[in-house]
C-alpha cells in the first residue's frame, strides 16, 4: 500500500510547530520570573544618585570644598583678643611720659587694619618725600610723559639719600604747597596740610592718611599707574644703609621693605625730635603697609629705638602661621 504523497512531511510539521510553541512558552515563563526578580530587587535597593561617567566622577571626587582650598590656610589676621592684648603691650610700653606715638596698619592678605592713637597729628620731616615724589609721577601722568632725566636724578636723591636740597626743587617742581595739596586730595589724604613758607618737612599728617598714601603706591585701584608704583617703591626698597631703620626691625629675612623715614629737631618742643617711618612689608609671612610717627622724643635715637620696637610688635603680631 503507497501513502498519500506528503504525508511524513505533514506529520514533521506539525511536531515542529508543537516544539516551537513549547519553546515560545518556556520563554514566557523565564522572562516574567526575571521580571518579578527586578522589580523586588529594585524596592529594596537604596535610592542613589545617577552614575557619572569616569571624568566626572574624578573630577567630582578630587575637587577641594571652599572651606579647603589649601592645607594651610592664611591667618585671618589680628582676632580680638590679640588686638586688645597688642593695645594693652603698646600703651605699657608707652606710659613712660617720653612722648607720642601712633600707628596704622592695613594687612594686605586679610584686609585687617589696626591703629592706635590715630587721630594724633604729626609733622611729616622727611616722610612727606614719599608724597611729592607721588604728587610729581600724578603730574607727570596728567601731561601724558615719564620723569626727564633730571626729575629722575632728583628724585633718586631725595628717596634715596633723603636729600633736602632735591626734595625743595621738587617741591618747587610740583607747585609747592598747593601742587601737594591737589595731589593729596585726588589720593583721599584727608588729614594732611602741606607745610607753609617752603617749610615742607612742616607738612602735617595722620598715621591714617600715610597709610592712604602708601595704598596708593600699590593698589591696582590706585590714580597711579602701574609703572609708577613700582618706580617708587624701587626707590623706596634702595634707601641708602644707614637709613635702613624704622618698619624694616623686625621683618623676616625674605621680606622686602620700601620705606621712608623722617626725623627732625624742633625747637619750638624743646629740641625734642620728629621720629616717623612708614613702608610696605612684604614676604613668605607679611604682607602689610605700616605708619608709625613718633614726637617729643628725648633724642633721635631714643625716637628709632621707640619706632623699631613697635614695628618689632607689629611684625610679630601679623606674622602668618
Amino acid at each position: 500500500m503507497v501513502a498519500a504523497p506528503g504525508g511524513r512531511s505533514r506529520r514533521h510539521g506539525w511536531l515542529v510547530v508543537l516544539c516551537c510553541l513549547v519553546a515560545i512558552l518556556a520563554g514566557i515563563a523565564t522572562m516574567v520570573a526575571l521580571v518579578a526578580t527586578w522589580s523586588k530587587d529594585a524596592r529594596s535597593a537604596p535610592i542613589t544618585a545617577p552614575a557619572t561617567s569616569p571624568t566626572a566622577e574624578t573630577t567630582t571626587s578630587t575637587a577641594p570644598s571652599p572651606s579647603a582650598t589649601a592645607t594651610k590656610r592664611p591667618s585671618k589676621g589680628l582676632s580680638k583678643t590679640a588686638r586688645s592684648r597688642l593695645t594693652s603691650t603698646l600703651a605699657g610700653y608707652l606710659d613712660d611720659g617720653s612722648g607720642r606715638l601712633a600707628i596704622s596698619v592695613r594687612d594686605l592678605s586679610t584686609g585687617v587694619t589696626f591703629g592706635y592713637e590715630t587721630k594724633l597729628t604729626f609733622a611729616t620731616a622727611s616722610i612727606v618725600k614719599a608724597d611729592v615724589l607721588t604728587a610729581l609721577l600724578l603730574q607727570a601722568q596728567r601731561a601724558g610723559r615719564t620723569l626727564t632725566v633730571s626729575e629722575k636724578s632728583l628724585a633718586t636723591r631725595m628717596i634715596e639719600y633723603s636729600d633736602n636740597a632735591a626734595a625743595t626743587a621738587l617741591w618747587n617742581k610740583i607747585g609747592g604747597a598747593a601742587g601737594l595739596t591737589s595731589a593729596n586730595h585726588k589720593l583721599g589724604l584727608r588729614r594732611t596740610v602741606a607745610g607753609s613758607g617752603g617749610y615742607w618737612g612742616l607738612t602735617l599728617t595722620n598715621t591714617a592718611d600715610q597709610v592712604r598714601l602708601l595704598s596708593a603706591l600699590t593698589s591696582k585701584t590706585s590714580p597711579l599707574k602701574a609703572r609708577n608704583r613700582t618706580y617708587a617703591l624701587g626707590l623706596m626698597q634702595s634707601v641708602s644703609s644707614s637709613q635702613d631703620w624704622g618698619v624694616s626691625a623686625g621683618v623676616d629675612d625674605d621680606d622686602s621693605v620700601a620705606l621712608k623715614n623722617g626725623w627732625l629737631s624742633r625747637a619750638t618742643d624743646g629740641n625734642t625730635w620728629v621720629v616717623n617711618s612708614i613702608g610696605r612689608v612684604h614676604g613668605s609671612r607679611h604682607n602689610y603697609l605700616i605708619a608709625i610717627l613718633s614726637d617729643h622724643n628725648t633724642t633721635m635715637s631714643a625716637g628709632v629705638t621707640k619706632v623699631e620696637h613697635v614695628s618689632k610688635l607689629i611684625a610679630t603680631a601679623l606674622a602668618k602661621v
